[in-house]
């Protein structure tokens, strides 16, 4: 072993890193402690099965859509969805029906889509065979779960919720109702992102009889490694324990940090809170409130700007975005921490008045495509013939690329969809602000790869 590693780690960590021992389960057909551990989770949780994802909620959200569409069927989702979706779609061969989320153009920034849209959606799609939302957002916004569980179970359609960002959800009444309380029949959630499991966690969560659980699982085989990593399936058992033990509670300090938090930012001039009564919207219905997003453009400067300017002060954002930073409030947050993101974010404004605004940057981004539907299915589009051609050029062509700012990993174009100016735009723009492209094979994004003619 790499001493340098083992300083680091330690030895217990190697010890307990082990291959499929016989009383250690499977987790693929699992008999035994695996199986006992997801049932306590399911339990836990609130849901009827429970599978733990050693490839984090990518594989489950590819899963969910494997499980419950076949080659050409329609699947009604938001255009703000994750691109893992995306890879759901190419893997499936399915044609996603896109429904646009509520935007906030003061903001600029997509919230969750209505039980309206949803509904309308269906309406004019009745040959869906299932509806996948995004709910909470990255930024912690949360749309109405229940309405929309209730419209999709009208049409006896289940209910897909991308739930990772709120595997915290449930555990105090502060905080807004889980995917599996609302109603869904899946939810994927990224139990690393707000609870303790190590990074790359996750869990998948069932009820119902509306998803084929046989075929679900046999999804799940198709997406995961064959040799998972037992730190992180115990890691997910640990959070379970201490949840069941100390959920409530644990959760109490965090929203009390958050709150802290928040009091004190109120008072410093040119930053705001995002909240849901200063942006009223059908598209924000719940917000976590240990999701903490400071909008800065008033300071005249960007938030990537912000970002590296707080990152010489020892805080690291979790997302930066052109118009605010956000912070996860966690378990793990302590008094200190609160009182170093407010010291900095106070050092920022102070320094900020002294320069002046040095840039009034026109930071409001074209809203997501109106699109109903790609051109091409993403599957079609991934496996077709391409040529590369650039930027300007590509105008109105198909792309072939998948391409989004990441994080949130929410795609800008994808497989499939038509060019438009205003994603050219809205691209050129964020790289100029500081963003990190994914996706495309020319990370200068001279060029950019098309469906050939």
């Amino acid at each position: 072993m790499n001493r340098v590693l083992q300083t680091l780690l330690g030895d217990r960590v190697f010890h307990a890193d082990l291959p499929e021992l016989p009383e250690l389960d499977n987790l693929f057909a699992p008999s035994g402690v695996i199986q006992a551990a997801q049932a306590l989770a399911a339990q836990t949780f609130g849901a009827e099965q429970t599978w733990f994802l050693a490839n984090g909620s990518t594989s489950g959200v590819m899963a969910a859509i494997l499980a419950t569409c076949h080659l050409g069927d329609k699947i009604i989702l938001p255009r703000n969805v994750h691109q893992s979706a995306i890879s759901g779609l190419v893997l499936s061969g399915a044609m996603p029906i896109f429904v646009n989320p509520v935007y906030d153009p003061n903001l600029d920034l997509a919230h969750c889509v209505t039980p309206e849209a949803i509904a309308t959606a269906l309406t004019a799609h009745p040959d869906a065979k299932a509806v996948m939302i995004v709910s909470p957002t990255y930024l912690g916004v949360g749309g109405d779960v229940a309405a929309i569980a209730q419209v999709c179970h009208a049409h006896r359609l289940p209910l897909l919720v991308d739930e990772a960002h709120g595997a915290h959800f449930g555990f105090h009444p502060a905080l807004p109702l889980s995917a599996m309380q609302a109603g869904a029949d899946v939810a994927i959630q990224s139990t690393h992102k707000t609870l303790s499991a190590l990074t790359q966690a996750a869990m998948l969560h069932a009820q119902g009889g509306l998803v084929d659980r046989d075929r679900l699982t046999k999804a799940l085989a198709l997406v995961q490694s064959t040799s998972p990593n037992y730190l992180l399936l115990a890691s997910l058992d640990a959070v379970r324990h201490q949840l069941a033990l100390h959920g409530p509670a644990l959760m109490q300090h965090t929203l009390d940090l958050a709150a802290t938090a928040r009091s004190r930012l109120a008072h410093i001039p040119q930053l705001s809170v995002l909240s849901p009564q200063a942006v009223p919207s059908p598209g924000f219905f719940a917000l976590d409130r240990t999701r903490l997003t400071v909008i800065v453009s008033d300071l005249g400067i960007d938030g990537f700007t912000a970002d590296e300017w707080l990152n010489h002060h020892g805080v690291v954002a979790e997302l930066p975005t052109l118009n605010q930073l956000t912070f996860i409030i966690s378990l793990g947050n302590t008094e200190a921490d609160i009182e170093r993101l407010v010291q900095a974010l106070e050092w920022l404004t102070a320094a900020q008045e002294k320069r002046g605004k040095v840039r009034e940057a026109q930071m409001q981004l074209v809203p997501f495509n109106q699109t109903a539907a790609p051109s091409l299915s993403p599957r079609d589009a991934f496996f077709a013939t391409t040529e590369t051609l650039f930027l300007e050029q590509a105008i109105h062509c198909i792309s072939a690329e998948l391409i989004c700012p990441y994080p949130p990993g929410i795609p800008v174009l994808m497989p499939g969809e038509r060019i438009t100016a205003s994603a050219i735009a809205t691209l050129k723009h964020l790289l100029a602000s500081g963003a990190v492209l994914s996706g495309c094979a020319d990370p200068s994004l001279t060029t950019i790869k098309v469906i050939a003619i």
